[in-house]
């Protein structure tokens, strides 16, 4: 059973840093594409970053500049790197992974449960 588990959130004002981290466990074969998506009240999930097992990242236009997304292959873990906060980016901030569980098998999405990323002004 695949788990992705979320750490780093919490409250902080404008202007501030905050890192998360998300680390993939369980019976994983391998992962393709990991990202942080956010949530904040009465609105749609939307992609804040992605980045590929090779590298390749994309950022959402809110976070190009302020924040940076990186990966350990190694230990399935991904971190998204916060700065310069601002108000706007108060949201539930969730993980997601393509992966696969068994080789030969197509990936599919899975999910954190999400940690709360407040920003005070």
């Amino acid at each position: 059973q695949v788990q992705l588990v979320e750490s780093g959130g919490g409250l902080v004002q404008a202007g501030g840093s905050l890192r998360l981290s998300c680390a993939a466990s369980g019976s994983i074969f391998s992962i393709n594409v990991m990202g942080w998506y956010r949530q904040a009240p009465g609105k749609q999930r939307e992609l804040v970053a992605r980045i590929t097992s090779g590298g390749m990242t994309n950022y959402a236009d809110s976070g190009k500049g302020r924040f940076t997304i990186s990966r350990d292959n190694a230990k399935n873990t991904v971190y998204l790197q916060m700065n310069s906060l601002k108000p706007e980016d108060t949201a539930v901030y969730y993980c997601n992974a393509d992966l696969t569980v068994v080789r030969g098998e197509i990936s599919r999405d899975y999910w954190g449960q999400g940690t709360q990323v407040t920003v005070s002004s």
